[in-house]
């Protein structure tokens, strides 16, 4: 249980308006922080976000917006979820990635020096991985991303590394997995490039979704992922933060679950929680994408407690019953 006199800090998060971000805001609010969004409202919604909930409408580019963002609130955390997140889309532009990703960060890490806010949890990937690595992947599994999205989140953490040795700044990087589900029909994902809202999507128009490769070296020749729940991944937000208000921490965390699924496993949980029964295309491999990426978890469990509470079926349970329920 949070303490809310001992534990509540003013937290700014930016791409609160985003899928993970609006539940991260949530579950901070659930644990008594005083929250405020940074959003662009480029992918954002502003119906994910609470009415009692400040709103700071603009670019992470612009570092003087961002800074005094900070001081309105006087805020004494970042959570920093804001990021364009395509691994096919990096592909085809990185520089465009390179710009909105790591010109982003700096623009962040250079308001919060300024405006004298200290800790920063930092929304990063499994993608940092790459296409070598071995599952599951620990922390200190090698890096070797695949994808130009994959390379800017490790620019980031290195960036995050660097500034935290000239200025003090205690920090944390986040790996997400494959993050799915919703905790409510408003804060669904309809993202374009994530697997579940895809396939639901495709299932809705009538149409057969589409698996990127089935010759890849696992078990049924499709890509293997680490499926968490959002919930659980804006619960590890709240552990961290919580953490921090005790301790400094300079250090990343895999937030997973630990176990595998192949993309035709994915499919046959969202038969059988909408009923629908469906034939997918399969489709060659897409550019940046590695085979097997699953995560080991013991870090933040043996350091932090925590662990994932929910399984696949509860994740595509909830993301079906949201993407059904969610207003047009």
């Amino acid at each position: 249980m949070v303490c809310v006199e001992e534990y509540a800090v003013r937290v700014l998060v930016t791409g609160g308006a985003g899928y993970i971000g609006s539940h991260v805001v949530r579950s901070l609010q659930g644990s008594g922080h005083t929250v405020a969004v940074l959003d662009d409202f480029s992918t954002g919604s502003r119906r994910r976000v609470g009415a009692d909930v400040p709103v700071e409408d603009g670019s992470l580019l612009d570092t003087a917006f961002v800074e005094a963002s900070l001081r309105r609130l006087s805020a004494d955390a970042v959570v920093h979820i804001a990021a364009k997140k395509a691994v096919e889309e990096s592909v085809a532009d990185p520089l465009f990635y390179y710009r909105e990703n790591v010109a982003g960060m700096q623009s962040v890490l250079e308001a919060m020096v300024s405006a004298g806010t200290r800790r920063l949890l930092f929304s990063s990937s499994a993608a940092v991985y790459g296409a070598s690595a071995t599952s599951p992947v620990t922390e200190t599994s090698p890096t070797d991303p695949s994808s130009p999205y994959g390379w800017t989140k490790l620019m980031c953490e290195q960036m995050i590394r660097d500034v935290s040795l000239a200025h003090g700044l205690s920090w944390s990087a986040l790996r997400y997995f494959n993050v799915a589900g919703a905790a409510d029909p408003t804060l669904a994902d309809r993202g374009e490039s994530n697997l579940i809202p895809k396939v639901f999507r495709a299932i809705s128009s009538g149409v057969r979704p589409q698996i990127y490769g089935d010759t890849y070296p696992t078990p049924d020749g499709s890509c293997l992922r680490d499926y968490i729940h959002v919930n659980d991944v804006a619960d590890a937000h709240a552990t961290v933060l919580e953490h921090m208000e005790n301790a400094d921490l300079c250090t990343v965390y895999n937030i997973g679950t630990g176990t595998g699924t192949s993309v035709f496993d994915v499919m046959t949980a969202v038969r059988l929680v909408t009923g629908v029964d469906f034939e997918c295309d399969i489709c060659p491999p897409r550019p940046g994408d590695p085979a097997d990426v699953v995560a080991d978890p013991a870090k933040i469990r043996a350091e932090l407690g925590w662990a994932s509470q929910y399984d696949l079926g509860s994740a595509v349970e909830s993301a079906w019953k949201a993407w059904s329920d969610a207003p047009s």
